[in-house]
């Protein structure tokens, strides 16, 4: 089994990762909303962003291609940025199902993508195989030997592996096939125990995170459980249609306890999506008096636009664009067209104006 050196496992275990991971299908952010983030994140006392949005084919569906120039010099530039913002860069390979044909061709396409995610100088590198078949008997073992082959050539400090059942909840297993005997614990076994593991709590989109759940968890993958939150995303087919605002429940005790970090997959929209993430932070900084939606809507918006975002927030999470009918969305939209020059609102209007397909790629 490929091993960290103990420089590094030491900063692995010794970090508690905080922050967000860019990880949904459908419309992705904008480089722009990407650097802006380095500086909210900052700003909030989060110390990880991770880059991993489904809808770049280069790191998923078309893994084996090599970025372009253009591609990849952003990517350089956004590595470097969080950086020099103190935050921990991360970018995630998600190869699609190259443990079906790990021959020595596609060995090579592998370290050919590797050398040039070497030069972005990610701290963090993800190997992500999630939302993708499993029902192979030796998923486990080879799941793992990818995961050797790719720290034996890779230059990044940290490692995050995400199995294909990153969670109990049966849909896994109905998307994507019967989940092998033992999977978990295999994995625990032969993956390096300095490298986190994803798991995303009882279900895909987990309400809560109950103790005995954690525990049990982290007595499967010999480590504490490094937390995916789906909130607030909005990807999934029954959720596109809605915006996430709510603040985020005080879990911070817990997760600082019995986890290896809290990171949030966040909604297509970028910008709205500061507003739950602000409650984690305020959770996390033991303020949880000011973890609410209304507090992060005047911290975030202009005063007028926040007292129209605290007045439409039960609206937006709960009725959903179906629901809300044409009179009222035309309504809607001319408010929150006065403040269209806010980047919040702007993501609103777009919202509105059904500018945020669903991606059937997105099973569950």
């Amino acid at each position: 089994m490929q091993t960290i050196n103990q420089d590094m496992a030491q900063t692995a275990k010794r970090t508690f990762k905080l922050g967000v991971i860019e990880g949904f299908f459908g419309t992705a952010w904008t480089w722009d909303a990407r650097i802006h983030y380095a500086e909210f994140l900052q700003q909030h006392a989060f110390n990880t962003y991770l880059y991993a949005p489904k809808s770049d084919r280069l790191l998923r569906s078309q893994w084996q291609q090599l970025f372009d120039q253009d591609h990849l010099d952003r990517l350089i530039s956004l590595c470097a940025h969080y950086q020099q913002k103190q935050i921990q860069f991360g970018i995630g390979i998600s190869p699609l199902e190259l443990y079906r044909d790990f021959s020595a061709y596609r060995r090579q396409q592998l370290i050919s993508k590797l050398e040039q995610i070497n030069t972005i100088k990610p701290d963090i590198l993800c190997i992500l195989f999630d939302d993708m078949p499993g029902n192979d008997p030796q998923l486990a073992q080879q799941q793992a030997r990818i995961t050797d082959f790719i720290l034996s050539h890779s230059q990044a400090s940290q490692y995050i592996f995400c199995p294909t059942y990153y969670s109990f909840d049966e849909k896994l297993s109905l998307h994507f096939g019967k989940k092998p005997d033992d999977y978990l614990k295999d994995l625990g076994k032969l993956i390096d125990p300095a490298i986190d593991i994803f798991w995303t709590g009882p279900r895909v989109f987990s309400a809560d995170y109950p103790a005995a759940h954690l525990e049990q968890v982290a007595g499967f993958f010999n480590r504490k459980p490094l937390i995916w939150d789906n909130y607030p995303v909005n990807d999934a087919a029954r959720l596109t249609d809605f915006l996430h605002l709510c603040a985020f429940p005080d879990r911070s005790s817990i997760m600082r306890e019995l986890c290896a970090g809290h990171l949030s997959n966040p909604m297509n929209q970028a910008f709205l999506s500061q507003i739950p993430l602000f409650t984690l932070s305020q959770n996390y900084l033991g303020k949880p008096e000011k973890s609410t939606l209304e507090t992060a809507c005047k911290s975030l918006c202009s005063a007028e636009l926040a007292e129209q975002l605290i007045q439409d927030a039960a609206c937006f999470q709960s009725e959903g664009l179906q629901k809300i009918g044409p009179k009222k969305k035309r309504l809607l939209h001319d408010t929150y067209s006065r403040f269209a020059d806010e980047a919040i609102a702007r993501e609103i209007l777009d919202w509105l104006n059904g500018r945020f397909a669903f991606d059937p790629d997105c099973l569950t």
